[in-house]
């Protein structure tokens, strides 16, 4: 007995401690709380709001909440058992906003508290500022993270109306806000980039920066570590705390795999994996875990034809293949070419801070003339050249491109000419074999008819050998 008394001492003891706590707590707590009974009675009641309201404690406890409280409703939620949430109270001149919920006990209304979540409605306003502000702020800074990742770019910053581009960019539109992944085809430097971050930003994934590979820049000895991460002490060299991959980096986001055709078999099984089950494990662990990625994969290379050769795996290829978007090279869109150049160039003049806007007439359709095998690459590359060789304030011209473009267009001049001139000798030729015919070999006549002296006629047929028959 004694010490089944000694037992019930303590737990007594612990409670009496317990409920302490509970009532400090309860009476340092910031919001202002007050508790009722089903019949209105308050039985605990914060001295934050006590001192507003001008009562003790030990005065307000035992009271109906109407005595003490004015304009209050927790009487009436303490008997139908209705929360009350965000509701406009008028205490003492000042409208505060007041929360006020059913209290239950074993399925049974016993009662409510109530909290005054802000003192008055100016308190809330400045709240609500401050909320705007921060998310501005939050908006701000992960504008600027994806600045500093280069993935801020969307469908606006791809230039050009020709048919092939629209079409391009009206299926990207299409399958950007669903979870498919996707395959961008085309030669290099057609924008692959560009639309992987366009297709990014523009789906429900865009709040997380898009997370971008290249497959060919990365040693094959390096690229799973690169892609999965590894543990902490995984390999010499490897940091002691381990480090996140790419597909762990790339949760609830989207990862870009640029050059996806260069990816090693093995490392093209290991990806499979990732889609198949959507898992990854670090390069020396032991644990799985989950990812939520969408994988926009690009290649200029031929992927059929790889499958056919056994250097790409077939069902790694259906896989990436769900929505495949093929990008039109510059010159199947030579419509494009000067708007393309226009924007160019004033994205070059503001980031060399020169004033160099106008390209001349001749510059400008030795542009749309070239072929341009490296793309919007190489162009960008020829309008960066022409502003280092230019005169400040003056005009891109023929003079600041490359020679190998000037040369390309003059020789295809040149042919032109030729071509042109072989045609109008063949129609001279049958025309005057033809009017030599009617007169039957009258070189007077001839000329007459023709047009010309006789002197002319006879040059002409010497030149292109032409006899009258005899």
């Amino acid at each position: 007995m004694g010490e089944q008394a000694e037992q019930s001492s303590m737990m007594l003891e612990d409670r009496e401690q317990l409920l302490e706590m509970y009532n400090s707590i309860f009476d340092i707590i910031y919001n202002w709380i007050v508790v009722v009974d089903r019949q209105g009675i308050i039985r605990m009641i914060n001295s934050r709001y006590c001192h507003f309201l001008g009562v003790e404690q030990q005065e307000a406890v035992g009271k109906h909440v109407t005595e003490i409280i004015e304009n209050t409703r927790m009487h009436i939620v303490a008997q139908n058992g209705r929360r009350e949430i965000g509701d406009i109270q008028q205490i003492k001149g000042n409208k505060m906003i007041a929360d006020r919920i059913p209290i239950y006990q074993k399925g049974q209304l016993i009662g409510a508290v109530g909290t005054v979540i802000f003192k008055d409605v100016v308190e809330l306003d400045a709240y609500v500022k401050r909320v705007g502000h921060m998310e501005k702020e939050l908006d701000f800074y992960k504008k600027e993270l994806k600045k500093a990742l280069g993935t801020d770019n969307t469908f606006d910053n791809i230039i050009g109306t020709s048919q092939a581009l629209q079409r391009a960019m009206n299926l990207a539109k299409r399958v950007a806000s669903t979870k498919s992944n996707v395959l961008l085809l085309g030669e290099s430097g057609t924008g692959k980039g560009l639309f992987a971050s366009a297709i990014h930003n523009a789906s429900p994934r865009s709040e997380y920066p898009l997370i971008k590979v290249n497959c060919a820049a990365i040693p094959s000895e390096l690229l799973e570590s690169e892609l999965f991460g590894y543990e902490g002490g995984a390999f010499t060299g490897a940091k002691k705390s381990g480090k996140p991959g790419k597909f762990e980096l790339a949760h609830k986001s989207s990862i870009f795999l640029d050059e996806i055709g260069d990816l090693p078999l093995n490392m093209q099984a290991k990806l499979l994996k990732v889609l198949q089950e959507k898992e990854i494990e670090r390069v020396g662990g032991v644990k799985s875990q989950k990812v939520d990625i969408r994988i926009i994969a690009a290649t200029n290379r031929n992927l059929e034809e790889m499958v056919k050769e056994k250097t790409f795996r077939e069902d790694l290829y259906y896989r990436l293949n769900v929505i495949n978007i093929r990008i039109p090279s510059l010159h199947e869109r030579k419509e494009d070419i000067p708007m393309l150049a226009d924007y160019l160039i004033r994205k070059t003049a503001k980031e060399m801070d020169r004033f160099v806007t106008e390209i001349s007439p001749a510059a400008m359709r030795c542009l749309v003339e070239y072929q341009w095998p490296g793309n919007i690459r190489e162009l960008e590359n020829v309008i960066e050249r022409a502003f280092n060789l230019v005169d400040k304030e003056a005009g891109i011209t023929l003079k600041q491109l490359p020679t190998y473009l000037v040369a390309e267009q003059e020789t295809e001049a040149v042919y032109a000419e030729t071509l042109l001139k072989e045609a109008v000798e063949a129609v001279e030729r049958k025309t005057i074999s033809r009017c030599l015919n009617e007169t039957m070999g009258n070189k007077y006549q001839t000329a007459r008819l023709l047009g010309i002296s006789r002197t002319s006629l006879y040059e002409k047929m010497e030149k292109y050998g032409i006899e009258v028959s005899k």
